[in-house]
């Protein structure tokens, strides 16, 4: 039996993920695919694992974060099972689903312009008119990369055995996770980021050896990665447990929201998409392997989508 990363409370409220695996999708992309769903999460997105590991593990009764929507909402649908406070600093650029999703799970949402303030000046300033209240970040925690660990020891108990996963990367608290998941379960597939090329510090990070920071909040259409940093804790992890990072371009992106909703009949958000993107952009990396793609979640914004799984594609024209 292989000791979890996460308290048992945190395992008896975490829904598991859902594998999918789809023969149409495997032959798109050349090589055996297995979707790894966290889409079916509680809030739609992988967040809720470490949401609720930091919700339940502090004893603090107010927690405030920043998100660009994920985290907030899984943050504040923690905090309500558990009877807590929530408050969540938002970009005015968020999606507004996620912007609403937040208040329905009873998060308290204070939106700022990015242009003009940091989140991270935000959540200081509350943080300090709230001294009693936790500061949670959506990635550089340990509590959260423990939270997101389960999905990694999940991906390891599956019924396939993986040469390589592939997953996200914005803050890195994913990713750091499934590593340290992964090593947890004994797992020797290799991990490889999938990072949006408008915001690709953590790429630029690896190649140079120490934390890059993009110099503004990246406007990529992968609205779950618009960092301006990897975490220092998540950084401790990723490099030397990450293989490689690919760099993703926007259409890429688009292509892949369209061609799960084509070919595995998921719908994915563009962060969510990413992991299948780096395998488009970039299929000889992964040839012949047994892939385990992380779609890391489905809050997207109907109009947004909508626009996503009908344009026209090249790739997908080309077959």
């Amino acid at each position: 039996m292989i000791e979890s990363h996460h308290p048992p409370e945190t395992r008896d409220v975490v829904r598991p993920t859902t594998f999918i695996v789809s023969e149409r999708l495997s032959s798109a992309v050349g090589t055996h695919v297995t979707l790894a769903s966290e889409t079916f999460q509680w809030t739609g997105s992988f967040k809720f694992r470490a949401a609720y590991n930091v919700a339940v593990s502090v004893p603090n009764s107010h927690i405030i974060t920043a998100s660009s929507g994920n985290f907030g909402q899984a943050l504040a649908y923690a905090c309500r099972k558990l009877g807590k406070t929530c408050t969540v600093v938002m970009p005015d650029t968020s999606s507004p689903v996620k912007i609403e999703a937040v208040k329905a799970y009873g998060g308290i949402v204070n939106l700022i312009d990015t242009e003009r303030l940091s989140r991270a000046q935000r959540v200081a300033a509350l943080a300090a008119d709230h001294p009693e209240a936790y500061v949670a970040s959506a990635y550089d925690d340990p509590l959260v990369i423990q939270g997101n660990a389960s999905l990694g020891e999940e991906i390891a108990r599956a019924p396939w055995t993986f040469d390589c996963v592939v997953a996200p990367v914005g803050g890195g608290g994913l990713t750091s996770g499934v590593i340290e998941g992964l090593r947890a379960a004994g797992s020797q597939a290799r991990v490889v980021g999938a990072e949006p090329l408008l915001a690709n510090d953590a790429a630029r990070s690896l190649r140079q050896g120490c934390i890059v920071a993009n110099d503004h909040e990246p406007q990529t259409i992968a609205d779950g990665a618009r960092t301006i940093s990897l975490g220092r804790h998540n950084w401790r992890v990723l490099q030397s447990g990450i293989s490689a990072i690919v760099e993703v371009p926007e259409d890429a992106i688009a292509d892949a929201v369209r061609l799960l909703f084509l070919l595995a009949n998921l719908k994915a958000e563009p962060t969510g998409a990413l992991s299948l993107a780096a395998m488009l952009v970039d299929p000889e990396r992964f040839a012949g392997n047994r892939v385990c793609c992380v779609i890391s979640g489905g809050n997207v914004d109907p109009s947004l989508y909508a626009s996503l799984v009908t344009a026209s594609s090249t790739r997908e024209s080309s077959r």
